[in-house]
């Protein structure tokens, strides 16, 4: 089977796949609701993008043997002895950079301190950012940088691999958050994946969002390339991960709100973002960061 055939596919599979399977999550989770209330407690759109994370795990295997991969150590899962300091440089560039974005906005008076927060909350929101963070970027790398960036970056030329991963990474992380109202059927999730792509036709959240997890996206990819593993790009995107997380649950809009320029609680909205990113890439391109022993080379 041809590569990009095979990378097309794939992405088919994955988006039709996980809307067809969302329901059927959903309602396990409400049969199981008595011993998992939260899971059981969130909205449809997020039993969606579940989904297609799920698909896109199961199938990813198959993917990367199409685009010629022979094992695992070639998404770049090396054994983690020595790469300590890539994963822990990545993780301190991560968080720093978002850090300086939480910061303004709440200095400016664009986020605040939500109200009626307690010692409790705090700690559980803390500690659920930081697991989240973890398992999320250690999922999304394996599957975003080593399968779909190293598996395109066997049949193309890696700017161009870098480009169009990046831009699978940030169409994946557009959807947007919408409410389903009435029962959930076999095909709600089919019917509510247009929906949750309606940002593409919304000017303001299409610039600079798309733009930000393009940049993101890039950012990552280039991790990898420039360090021949994972470990750099998963600290770098446990960062992120982390400030994303805490400050949707520990801030809400303030007295001055400007979100064109300082994002919503989402945080990677904004235009505030997109320069952060920038001084982020700059920053990364500067780091004495040794490359990898060999060239990626181009299978032919």
């Amino acid at each position: 089977m041809r590569p990009l055939r095979a990378l097309f596919i794939y992405l088919v599979v994955v988006f039709i796949g996980g809307a067809l399977l969302a329901p059927w999550l959903y309602r396990f989770a409400q049969a199981s609701s008595h011993s998992f209330p939260q899971i059981a407690g969130m909205p449809f759109h997020r039993f969606v993008n579940r989904s297609l994370m799920l698909v896109a795990l199961a199938g990813l295997w198959w993917l990367l043997c199409a685009l010629g991969a022979t094992s695992w150590r070639e998404t770049g899962l090396v054994q983690i002895q020595g790469q300590w300091k890539k994963l822990f440089s990545g993780l301190l560039l991560g968080f720093v950079s978002l850090a300086v974005v939480a910061g303004i906005a709440l200095t400016a008076g664009d986020r605040a301190l939500a109200p009626g927060l307690t010692a409790h909350k705090i700690v559980g929101s803390l500690a659920t950012a930081v697991g989240t963070a973890a398992v999320v970027a250690f999922i999304e790398e394996i599957l975003f940088r080593g399968g779909v960036y190293g598996g395109l970056r066997r049949i193309l030329y890696w700017p161009v691999a870098l480009v169009a991963s990046s831009v699978i990474f940030a169409l994946v992380h557009f959807l947007r958050r919408v409410e389903v109202s009435g029962p959930i059927a076999w095909n709600s999730g089919v019917l509510l994946l247009p929906r949750m792509l309606g940002g593409f036709a919304d000017f303001h959240a299409l610039v600079p969002g798309f733009f930000n997890l393009t940049l993101a996206g890039l950012l990552l990819g280039l991790a990898y390339q420039r360090t021949g593993n994972l470990y750099f790009s998963i600290g770098l995107h446990s960062g992120w991960v982390f400030w994303l997380k805490t400050y949707d649950a520990l801030t809400a809009g303030g007295p001055h709100t400007a979100n064109w320029f300082y994002g919503t609680a989402q945080m990677i909205d904004g235009w505030l973002a997109l320069i952060v990113l920038v001084a982020t890439f700059a920053v990364f391109l500067l780091l004495p960061i040794k490359p990898a022993r060999e060239p990626f080379a181009i299978a032919r």
